[in-house]
């Protein structure tokens, strides 16, 4: 798996210089290194397929962890849940593991799944900014994986833009 540290210095916990500075600089949070660990620990035993994937970025949001990869075409969605579970048991919080797009719209049915999404509006505001309104019927409401704030949050931290969920 292509990560944005060192191999040695994640499987050891002990950091060179160049990769104590992307934690010192907040490119990379302190949590990732255990991720990224438990990430280089299934690709040898369990997931030989990690080794083409690429890890983006974890993102924590209250009690959710929210991992961002690219996959190959040896990966399939039944195989990321394998390892999110994996790695739900050994932090103890819930995982996602999203592939990451530009698009927000299949960035939010990736992290909102079971929950459908109806559609993503833009909406343009009277100071010239834009915001980005990501719909969801009520009835599925139930099926979100986190509260619809954190989730707000993840999705805004993920595509740095101001993104709301609206229940309709």
């Amino acid at each position: 798996m292509k990560i944005p540290l060192d191999y040695i210095c994640v499987k050891s916990g002990l950091l060179c210089n160049r990769c104590q500075s992307l934690i010192d600089k907040g490119e990379v949070e302190p949590y990732e290194v255990d991720v990224m660990k438990i990430l280089l620990e299934l690709e040898e035993t369990q997931f030989k397929e990690l080794k083409d994937a690429v890890y983006h970025k974890t993102f924590k949001v209250d009690n959710l962890l929210i991992l961002l990869v690219s996959s190959p075409p040896s990966m399939t969605p039944q195989k990321w849940i394998k390892i999110a579970k994996v790695l739900q048991e050994k932090l103890g919080m819930k995982v996602r593991i999203i592939e990451k797009s530009n698009n927000i719209k299949s960035t939010a049915a990736q992290l909102l799944s079971p929950a459908r999404v109806l559609g993503v509006n833009t909406l343009w505001l009277p100071n010239g900014s834009v915001q980005y309104v990501i719909r969801i019927s009520k009835s599925e409401r139930r099926f979100l994986p986190a509260d619809e704030n954190s989730l707000e949050e993840a999705l805004s931290k993920i595509h740095e833009l101001p993104i709301k969920i609206r229940v309709e």
